[in-house]
């Protein structure tokens, strides 16, 4: 029996405003012990902001970061997965798009998880967990 994304994802995943202020979104990372959270508005996915968006799209550009939101620094677009997928076609995404983490929506496209190399690691074959980490860790050119 293959597994679904619904059995390994993690359930619960929270998502902020794209008014919500940067300072927030980063006690939100902490408070979660999460490095991304999903960005909705209108009742729908909109993009994602992780760490690395807040340094190098904020900090690292000069921003005021107390005035920043998370619409100033997140990454546009989302890429998702649902939760009915298999875990192949959910590590295809992630190995393809080069990313840690899936955020998975339901047959009513709301957000119900995310999948990450966590879940992954405790759900998948370790090779397939292998071949997530050597895809995501490649040098991008």
């Amino acid at each position: 029996m293959k597994s679904t994304v619904k059995t390994a994802m993690h359930n619960g995943a929270e998502w902020v405003g794209p008014q919500t202020s940067v300072t927030e979104v980063a006690k939100k990372m902490r408070e979660l012990d999460v490095g991304s959270i999903p960005v909705g508005e209108d009742d729908r996915l909109i993009g994602m902001i992780t760490d690395r968006d807040i340094i190098c799209r904020g900090l690292a550009n000069g921003g005021d970061i107390r005035k920043l939101t998370a619409r100033d620094v997140m990454t546009k677009g989302i890429v998702y997965c649902r939760d009915r997928d298999s875990l192949d076609e959910a590590l295809g995404i992630m190995e393809s798009k080069q990313i840690r983490r899936l955020p998975v929506i339901d047959d009513n496209k709301r957000m119900v998880g995310i999948l990450s190399f966590g879940d992954i690691s405790h759900a998948a074959p370790a090779r397939q967990a292998g071949e997530l980490v050597a895809a995501c860790s490649a040098h991008h050119e």
